[in-house]
């Protein structure tokens, strides 16, 4: 293992104070619990955004604390869920009276660990809100899920929903955006190599020289198929078909209801990605995917939605949700409407996220 660290078990750590001190203007930490707040939070009267999950995705979700976007991340250890603890020390400090909406991607430990904040977090007075995010085409369950897993769409979520909290959406609002933003929102990725989890030492699975996998999950899980490697465009058109041609997914998920101060059972459809849709387009990289190959996926991207009737309205290319240092991509394609490319647009501050400033 060659990585650029001191200690493994001081990885994480020493990566947030080091983005502490890149950003003293943006962001402060607090490391007993971990969590990532805005410098100037609370915020009067605004609905506060969290999320978080493992680290080792960066700059998901720490990377887009600040203006227009989150107003707290909470990283767990590398790949392993935040605890409760956490979450809940977060929403306290970012409170300004109007609730706290929490975006949870759909991995077992967030699920669990994000309902129990909630819980702990109304017991506290605090007005509080809980969309997931399961935008995963791969596999329907995989090791760490139960139903599909919450990837690309959820920086999308981040972004859309934070500017409408800055807007002054109240909290109803912001948490009924969320979900639309979910329901419209597909992703697919893929890898070329595994990744190496720092306490662990060695790769966290194999893939041979000649060889990629479809639809690998974030931290590794396995994806629908392995198969020989491709010509970029070739994958690039596995990709993005799988994503439009992918049906409706129905599912039934749990939402915390804030008036019966419980949870209740939710029933959520997907709709149908079709000729004539907008769309934004996130060309996302793994963490070892050099920019320039992410331009070639985005061209051959924007080929094929424009031979589906798919007009892509907006963009995002980079490596914003990464698997530490895997080589491969992710697709995410969001079907938008005029408030969210209006949300989209609005003006944000982070340090992995920043315009209209």
């Amino acid at each position: 293992m060659k990585k650029l660290i001191n200690q493994p078990e001081d990885f994480v750590l020493e990566s947030l104070s080091g983005m502490a001190a890149a950003y003293p203007d943006l962001l402060k930490v607090n490391f007993d619990p971990t969590f990532v707040y805005r410098a100037d939070a609370p915020v009067t009267g605004k609905v506060a955004v969290i999320s978080g999950g493992g680290s080792g995705h960066e700059p998901m979700h720490a990377g887009f604390v600040g203006m227009g976007m989150l107003d707290a991340a909470c990283p767990g250890e590398v790949f392993t869920s935040p605890t409760p603890d956490q979450m809940l020390a977060a929403a306290k400090q970012i409170d300004g009276g109007a609730g706290v909406l929490y975006i949870v991607k759909n991995y077992s430990g967030d699920v669990m660990n994000f309902e129990m904040a909630a819980e702990l977090a109304h017991a506290e007075g605090i007005r509080v809100s809980s969309i997931l995010i399961d935008d995963d085409v791969a596999v329907k369950d995989s090791l760490y899920t139960q139903g599909r897993r919450g990837v690309g769409t959820t920086v999308l979520a981040e972004k859309i929903c934070g500017a409408a909290a800055a807007a002054g959406y109240d909290l109803p609002q912001v948490a009924d955006l969320c979900r639309r933003v979910n329901l419209n929102g597909r992703s697919l990725g893929m890898a070329l190599t595994s990744c190496t989890v720092p306490a662990k030492g060695s790769p966290t699975f194999s893939l041979g020289d000649r060889e990629m996998e479809i639809g690998i999950g974030i931290h590794g899980e396995p994806g629908r198929e392995r198969m020989p490697l491709k010509s970029v465009d070739e994958i690039t058109e596995i990709l993005t078909i799988t994503i439009i041609k992918d049906s409706p997914y129905s599912r039934t998920v749990r939402e915390w209801d804030e008036a019966q101060g419980e949870w209740v059972d939710v029933k959520l459809v997907n709709s149908e990605i079709k000729s004539g849709d907008r769309v934004l387009a996130f060309v996302n990289g793994m963490g070892g995917t050099p920019l320039a190959e992410l331009y070639i996926v985005y061209r051959k991207l924007a080929e094929i939605c424009q031979k589906h009737g798919l007009q892509i309205v907006r963009n995002l290319i980079g490596n914003y949700i990464t698997s530490l240092e895997m080589q491969g991509c992710s697709i995410t394609l969001l079907k938008v409407d005029d408030e969210m490319l209006r949300l989209w647009d609005a003006p944000i501050k982070t340090a992995s996220l920043c315009w209209g400033i």
